[in-house]
C-alpha cells in the first residue's frame, strides 16, 4: 500500500491475524476469522478505519458492530464502485471453490442480476 500514501495523509498499517488460515477458501474459513477480526477492532484504540482486504469480507458486519469507526470490506467496496460506473460487474476468483460462497454474498447483496460472470484466476475465456 506504500504508493497510496502520501505527505500528511493517513498511516496505513497492514496486520494479518496470527490465528487465521493461509487464505479464505470456504465457509469454514470466513467463519473462523469473525471473532478474531472482531477482537482486532475491538482492541485497536488508535486507528480511524478499517479495512477487510479480503474479499470474502469475513467478518464485516460483526466488526462494524465492534466499533463506532468505519469498516470497509474490499468485495463490498469493489462491487459498489463498479456498479457506479457501469451496469454490470464481473469477479476474477482466486478458487473455483470459493465461487459458490461469493454467489451467495452477492444474492445478499441484491446484486446478481447485475453480475456479468465470475471465473477462477486460472481459467481462460476458451474454457468456460
Amino acid at each position: 500500500l506504500k504508493p497510496l500514501g502520501f505527505e500528511g495523509g493517513p498511516e496505513l498499517v497492514c496486520q494479518s491475524l496470527a490465528e487465521g488460515p493461509f487464505g479464505i477458501e470456504s465457509q469454514a474459513d470466513v467463519d473462523s476469522v469473525a471473532m478474531p477480526l472482531r477482537k482486532l477492532v475491538e482492541g485497536d484504540n488508535s486507528s480511524a478505519a478499517f479495512v477487510i482486504a479480503c474479499y470474502s469480507d469475513p467478518g464485516l458486519q460483526v466488526c462494524r458492530e465492534g466499533t463506532d469507526r468505519p469498516v470497509f470490506g474490499i468485495a463490498e467496496c469493489g462491487v459498489l464502485t463498479a456498479l457506479a460506473r457501469a451496469e454490470t460487474f464481473g469477479v476474477i476468483a482466486i478458487a473455483q471453490r470459493s465461487i459458490p460462497r461469493h454467489m451467495r454474498y452477492l444474492r445478499q447483496m441484491g446484486l446478481t442480476e447485475r453480475l456479468a460472470g465470475e471465473r477462477p484466476l486460472n481459467m481462460s475465456v476458451a474454457e468456460t
